[in-house]
């Protein structure tokens, strides 16, 4: 059985939940309930209590199940006596963790794709006149990615709406995150490694969510053994105690940082740090980090603290493209990589925000910046009035 440690915020969770989303005492702040729901997970904050909430993205049919998670603190990484652990996973750093909103599964292909049909509606706003990008809303444009240049390799294991997206970059994820906060006017996000790995365990110091043996990885987890045809759909196994499935295999979900394969040395002495800080922001392109493993994956690369490096060299090594796509990857195992979205309980400053949804690696700006002076990508500003402003264009 998995050890539990001390979570702080926690109001109601047990393990392996299930509930009916909760309707937010404010729509303008969704989320939160004026008062504690009778059933289902909920966490005391001062306005009141985080609850479950559905996303629902404005001009789509999509949805997405946000789940309120407790702040606390935990030690980030494995403890150097736990079976299978490898050097980049220490030193053990002890994290302070804001009670965040986590989505209950990864993002769906069926989402997004509705992000990958931006790249033909900027086309269409660019060379209609509307909605132009220029020095002064910039800051609120997003590229979209470009069509794929080979659908058969990124939808070889399916495309269903509710398979785990795969295969595209770090700064393509980001890019998504920035487009659902701006037209709904929340701040969605990848998380930072110690976000995620605390989401993972669950209030639980184990190596895996349910404990230290994998005999139990069937009910929780697709990987080697028992997915040898791709990502599976979303949420067909058991969830952990916070109520977020496929945290361990499936695929892999992206983070935010840079990849260090001297582990957290660069920490270690910033025990208490907040896992909002603990980040080693990208200086280049790849290596970043992957965290959960896939369905590729041995069990022991699903362990909580366990990490996996990206390889652009490797895992674009199919694209014919120069330079290469800053949106899609082009070769394995990059259809084992997805990711899903976090929403901080208080807002982020505007100035930290902006590094979770843009590229810090000046390669990958530079490449970006290629593309679009090529005429080979997409760019549109996203706000409040983009889903009537496709619904105009449409008709």
């Amino acid at each position: 059985m998995p050890r539990v440690i001390a979570v702080i915020g926690l109001s109601v969770f047990t393990a392996f939940v299930s509930f009916t989303p909760v309707a937010s005492a404010d729509e303008s702040t969704p989320g939160i309930a004026a008062e504690k729901p009778a059933d289902g997970p909920s966490v005391k904050v001062d306005e009141g209590y985080m609850v479950p909430y559905t996303l629902r993205v404005p001009g789509t049919d999509e949805e997405v199940e946000m789940i309120p998670v407790p702040g606390g603190e935990f030690l980030f990484g494995s403890p150097e006596d736990e079976a299978d652990r490898r050097d980049d996973e220490g030193p053990q750093i002890k994290v302070t963790v804001d009670p965040m909103w986590v989505a209950k599964t990864e993002v769906t292909w069926g989402l997004y794709k509705e992000y990958m049909e931006l790249y033909g509606i900027f086309k269409e706003f660019e060379s209609s006149g509307i909605r132009a990008v220029n020095d002064d809303n910039k800051v609120d444009a997003i590229t979209a990615p470009t069509e794929l240049y080979d659908p058969t390799f990124t939808y070889e294991y399916g495309e269903e709406d509710d398979q785990p997206a795969v295969t595209m970059t770090q700064y393509s994820a980001q890019q998504f995150t920035k487009w659902i906060s701006l037209v709904t006017g929340q701040q969605y996000r990848l998380p930072t490694e110690a976000e995620w790995e605390y989401a993972a365990r669950a209030g639980t110091d184990t190596a895996y969510s349910w404990g230290d043996d994998a005999d139990d990885i069937d009910d929780y987890a697709w990987f080697f053994d028992n997915a040898d045809e791709g990502q599976v759909a979303v949420g067909t196994k058991k969830p952990n105690a916070f109520g977020l499935h496929d945290m361990h295999g499936n695929v892999g979900e992206w983070t935010v940082n840079q990849y260090t394969e001297d582990g957290y040395v660069a920490f270690a002495d910033k025990q208490g740090i907040n896992a909002t800080d603990l980040v080693k922001w990208p200086e280049v392109p790849s290596p970043c980090v992957v965290r959960g493993g896939t369905w590729e994956s041995d069990a022991e690369d699903l362990r909580s603290a366990a990490r996996m490096a990206s390889d652009d060299e490797e895992w674009k090594s199919e694209d014919p493209n120069f330079p290469r796509s800053p949106w899609w990857h082009t070769s394995d195992p990059s259809r084992g990589v997805g990711f899903r979205i976090f929403r901080s309980y208080k807002p982020l400053a505007k100035e930290t925000l902006t590094k979770f949804w843009e590229a810090q690696a000046e390669d990958t700006l530079l490449d970006v910046e290629s593309r679009m002076d090529g005429g080979r990508g997409g760019m549109g500003v996203i706000d409040k009035d983009l889903p009537k402003a496709i619904e105009e264009l449409n008709k």
